[in-house]
């Protein structure tokens, strides 16, 4: 069957290619020709060139969504929790996959699993095989029930918290059959998660050209400096980039976007002190920071609302043009629970201010 590489498959052969998983349950059935493909890719690896790939070893997916875990918690105790089985069955398992493909993946000493360099390749393809059973399977969950069974969205820490209490509760009281499960994660963490098959889809800011994802705008959010009060600062009506160049600024670590745009758009040199400072912190530790009568932070519009009359008191906008950022809902090409999604969207849309549906003629996206 796999010795000229995909051919057309026999109903039976479609059934048998990915068989029953150790612990009883039913793997996908698999019915693409692209999972032939990359099934006979990891065969392929390994077989001879001249010697023709036969079907005489029954790979299923649960074997590759072990050895995926073991490669990613280097631990295979760990991989097994996270699979929800022994770690005798997780162990066994793979060693009956090295065995029939004659191979060894997995390099194990009492200090550490390593992969092998023939199991970093089969672990790449078996990761591309499982992320497209995952899509496969939501096609059918599509079909069958549009707006029930698990949707995985991925936010950014600097969105999570004045969004999320907006819409989550409401979204789970009106659509209780909907399982949302929501973490946190940085930017680039929200895409290989997606890309990885981890994630549904990821509420983030929009920046620069990621063409595998489409992205869905939800909301423009604009930038507001938080100052202590009796400052400088706090004189004004309004902040001029400029006017930060020298004041103690407490800002989140490199990697964050929301720190990214700012130190870019402001170009603000002060911003390495910060880092010295204080690692590892958060808006709201930083508000409280300010609040305590030192330096300047940096606080998202939705933040608003959620600030007593006196924290309002220590909030001054930008001058013009006003920095602002787009809040997008970013999805894989191959994303196909559209009534899920455009579920969320709404929901998000709903709990919004008006104004920031749109990018005002004052602001400026960065």
């Amino acid at each position: 069957m796999f010795s000229g590489g995909p051919e057309p498959l026999t109903r039976c052969q479609r059934y048998l290619l990915f068989g029953i998983c150790a612990t009883d349950k039913p793997n996908y059935l698999i019915d693409d020709v692209y999972f032939v493909s990359r099934i006979t890719e990891i065969y392929r690896i390994f077989t001879p060139r001249n010697e023709p790939v036969t079907k005489s070893t029954v790979m299923n997916l649960q074997q590759l969504e072990y050895i995926v875990a073991v490669s990613r918690m280097r631990h295979f105790a760990r991989a097994a929790e996270q699979c929800g089985v022994t770690q005798p069955t997780l162990s066994a398992m793979i060693q009956k996959l090295e065995n029939e493909l004659g191979v060894k993946l997995f390099e194990r000493t009492s200090q550490q699993v390593t992969l092998t360099p023939i199991g970093q390749k089969v672990v790449a393809q078996a990761e591309e095989v499982l992320a497209h059973a995952s899509r496969l399977h939501d096609v059918v969950e599509e079909e069958k029930h549009s707006l029930s069974g698990t949707f995985r969205l991925g936010i950014l820490p600097t969105i999570a918290p004045y969004l999320i209490p907006r819409f989550f509760p409401l979204l789970r009281r009106q659509h209780p059959e909907t399982d949302l499960r929501v973490v946190e994660m940085k930017t680039d963490a929200l895409y290989q998660a997606m890309h990885d098959g981890e994630l549904d889809a990821a509420i983030l800011v929009k920046l620069g050209d990621r063409k595998e994802f489409d992205h869905l705008t939800l909301y423009y959010e604009q930038f507001l400096a938080y100052v202590a009060r009796g400052s400088r600062l706090a004189q004004a009506t309004s902040i001029r980039t400029e006017e930060l160049q020298h004041e103690f600024l407490w800002l989140l670590d490199e990697g964050h976007c929301f720190r990214d745009q700012l130190v870019k758009f402001c170009r603000l040199k002060s911003a390495e002190e910060s880092q010295k400072a204080y690692t590892l912190g958060s808006i709201e530790t930083f508000m409280r920071m300010v609040e305590g009568g030192q330096g300047v932070t940096f606080i998202p519009e939705l933040a608003l609302e959620q600030l007593t009359p006196s924290q309002r008191e220590l909030v001054r906008p930008f001058a013009l043009p006003i920095p602002t950022r787009e809040i997008v809902l970013a999805t894989p090409h191959e994303f196909v629970r559209h009534a899920l999604l455009e579920l969320i969207r709404q929901s998000v849309v709903a709990c919004v201010p008006p104004h920031m549906l749109s990018l005002q003629s004052m602001q400026q996206r960065i």
